[in-house]
């Protein structure tokens, strides 16, 4: 989680006794969106990013993301004029949609400023959400604790304003990971079966790794051309794609969207993630049937995979 970086937000002085040094902080929020989905926007890396920076004048850079347990995350969050800030955070329990726990350690120039365990709790029915976010801080070089507040609370605005535009979708196909990746992450095989039933695919230019693109047309069964643009930030082999949608070629974006690939007994389960741009975009995209346009996509890869 992102810390304020404003410098009027804590007290730039070690704390002067072991009671100030200490602090218990806790965060509560109410969002709108499953808990399914909520779980999604809080651990998987393209959705973090896409809510991390606690206010439009921070930037934040992600240097690792390994969402399990015993995987880490480290960022820098900069702001002009001000040192950059690294932020890591260790995963030491992942429950799906029930709890997380993660250490975290803040430093600023090869100095550490504090060392905290944040839990997470997920609960929630139908259409909304609870999160409760639990923060043991333990301030080093300088009173965290102010930083922590403002960070701590613009950054779980920014989640639940993120988790409320996202869309999750997920399939277990019954094949293993190596043969369901190798067919999304072929160039040859992607086209073929990607999209809604009745689409087809016409490739301009595809380059399916980090920092490559796949500039294409969906058709669909009435002729209608649809431009498409992915571009590729991150390509983790046989475990996630990170990638952002444009509407036609260098278009503007509409959504950052991953795709992750678990084994399960066997068979893989494939979740696919879409963080809308904006909530107008998200509700016109339910709106027109995205997630049954969407869930029939990934029974088409099924359909390619057991055809292979």
């Amino acid at each position: 989680m992102t810390l304020n970086l404003d410098p009027s937000s804590t007290t730039r002085t070690a704390p002067d006794d072991r009671r100030d040094r200490f602090a218990t902080l806790t965060f509560e929020r109410d969002v709108v969106a499953p808990l399914s989905v909520l779980w999604q926007a809080w651990t998987a890396p393209a959705a973090r990013a896409v809510w991390a920076a606690p206010t439009p004048s921070v930037t934040v850079e992600f240097l690792e993301a390994d969402t399990r347990v015993g995987g880490r995350e480290v960022s820098l969050c900069k702001m002009e004029g001000q040192p950059d800030i690294r932020c890591e955070n260790g995963w030491l329990e992942l429950q799906s949609a029930v709890c997380s726990v993660n250490y975290e350690v803040i430093s600023s120039g090869g100095v550490t400023q504090s060392v905290a365990l944040v839990t997470a709790d997920f609960s929630g029915t139908g259409e909304c959400s609870r999160l409760v976010v639990t923060v043991q801080l333990s301030s080093l070089a300088e009173d965290m604790e102010a930083g922590y507040r403002q960070g701590f609370g613009a950054g779980l605005d920014n989640l639940a304003g993120a988790a409320e535009r996202t869309m999750v979708l997920q399939r277990v196909i019954q094949a293993p990971r190596t043969i369901v990746w190798g067919a999304w992450m072929n160039p040859e095989t992607l086209p073929q079966w990607w999209g809604p039933d009745g689409f087809s695919c016409r490739t301009k230019r595809i380059d399916l790794r980090t920092g490559g693109e796949w500039v294409f047309d969906m058709i669909a069964p009435d002729g209608t051309v649809f431009p498409n643009h992915h571009l590729y930030n991150e390509v983790r082999a046989e475990e996630r794609i990170g990638y952002t949608l444009h509407w036609g070629e260098n278009g503007p974006k509409h959504a950052d969207a991953w795709a992750s690939f678990e084994d399960q007994d066997g068979a893989t389960k494939v979740t696919l993630g879409m963080v809308f741009s904006t909530a107008a975009e998200f509700q016109e995209a339910k709106g027109f049937g995205a997630v049954e346009l969407g869930l029939q996509t990934l029974g088409k890869l099924e359909r390619f995979v057991a055809s292979r």
